[in-house]
């Protein structure tokens, strides 16, 4: 029986769980307190049995809470481990990482920069299934009327990120893309 640690942050945004694997890698993030939220996120094959909250901030949370201070690459580099059903998926993934802050693109434009152009749905679906959120930045895609779309942690805190990253000098709007 494997038991993770999850750390809960206060953020802006309010409550932000963090699980993170033995080795540090972000499996689940997203904004809540609710263990069960953060554990339906991860596959099956990577979800542990149990989550133990503990107050032990590590790299990834130190990265989460740069951030939040204006240090938007902070989350750049954090290692993710998700588990993807196929090899779209899993370069969706990377790709999302490629986005740059202030800079979002609708998922027409992301399909498209994925080499993928007619796989609108398929990258939706990879948005869809991002469990480490934040340090994998599902939220910088967007319809392709420019709205904003879904978000599993809620509109509002979508809404919240991208101000965040476009008053921070980000890239530009990016809408159009």
């Amino acid at each position: 029986m494997t038991t993770l640690p999850l750390l809960i942050l206060e953020t802006p945004d309010g409550p932000f769980g963090l699980v993170t694997a033995e080795d540090g890698a972000v499996l689940a993030s997203g904004w809540t307190d609710s263990p069960e939220a953060l554990l339906g996120r991860i596959h099956p094959t990577l979800r542990p049995a149990a989550l133990a909250p503990t107050a032990q901030r590590g790299a990834a949370a130190d990265a989460a809470l740069a951030y939040y201070d204006g240090e938007l690459a902070a989350i750049d580099g954090v290692p993710v481990r998700q588990h993807a059903g196929g090899t779209f998926r899993q370069l969706a993934w990377e790709g999302l990482r490629a986005i740059a802050p202030g800079a979002p693109l609708t998922y027409a434009g992301f399909a498209a920069a994925l080499g993928r152009p007619s796989a609108v749905r398929a990258a939706a679906g990879a948005c869809a299934g991002n469990a480490p959120a934040l340090f994998v930045p599902c939220h910088r895609v967007l319809r392709t009327d420019g709205s904003l779309g879904g978000f599993a942690w809620g509109l509002a805190v979508k809404r919240s990120l991208l101000e965040r990253e476009d008053a921070s000098g980000g890239a530009g709007a990016g809408r159009d893309r």
